[in-house]
């Protein structure tokens, strides 16, 4: 099998699978909450095989699959997992940052992520739990730095960035028991996987790694 057909297939499990855990979010009962269990630890390893067919960057490999170590633990109701999840998670932060260098960024973009991160922290930090706040702290400014930096590859990773923040932001809220958009656990899910689409997109195309479909591929370093 070529690499392009793998990664055509991989796209569409990857899609499938997605479809799958949303479509189980909206609904109630024990199916559902097995469907969930079941496809949301795919998510991730299919990203990060398909992006790995088309020749991807190991970083961006290790940040989905921190990713997905994440997504895994926060199935898990108990607060060392919570934590252990979002360490996972900060450390695909990591690897996205290094992947975006210093590519160009809009000074005005970053002071609004900046009021954006005071105002939410304000709000958010009191409402928590004490054992959270500063593991919290720390989490989203390295989100929102990630968010922020995103946008120097372009509009693709930029967006990328704002609705990885916008999920993660999403999660504290149901934590804080602030108000909640209808089926909270349905938007999460669907601001993660555009998040990560995205980026992984963003980062593919600045590399110059093929789109599915098409000739060629860049060796990872």
């Amino acid at each position: 099998m070529t690499r392009e057909r793998a990664a055509r297939l991989l796209l569409f499990a990857y899609a499938l699978a997605a479809l799958t855990d949303l479509s189980a979010l909206l609904v109630h009962g024990h199916t559902a909450q097995t469907l969930h269990a079941v496809a949301k630890p795919l998510l991730m390893p299919l990203l990060a095989a398909q992006v790995y067919a088309r020749g991807a960057p190991r970083l961006l490999i290790a940040a989905l699959l921190f990713g997905w170590g994440g997504d895994t633990l926060l199935l898990i109701d108990a607060g060392p997992a919570f934590l252990t999840g979002m360490a996972l998670f900060a450390a695909g932060h990591v690897c996205y940052l290094v992947l975006f260098g210093r590519g160009r960024t809009n000074p005005y973009l970053g002071a609004g992520y900046a009021v954006a991160l005071a105002a939410t922290a304000a709000v958010l930090l009191p409402a928590l739990p004490a054992g959270l706040r500063i593991p919290v702290a720390g989490y989203s400014l390295l989100l929102t730095a990630m968010a922020y930096r995103a946008s120097g590859l372009g509009l693709r990773a930029g967006l990328g960035g704002a609705l990885f923040l916008v999920s993660d932001t999403l999660i504290a809220t149901g934590i804080a028991g602030l108000p909640q958009p209808p089926v909270p656990g349905f938007w999460v899910m669907a601001t993660y996987l555009a998040a990560q689409s995205l980026l992984a997109s963003g980062v593919l195309r600045s590399w110059g790694a093929p789109a599915p479909g098409y000739g060629g591929s860049r060796t990872s370093v």
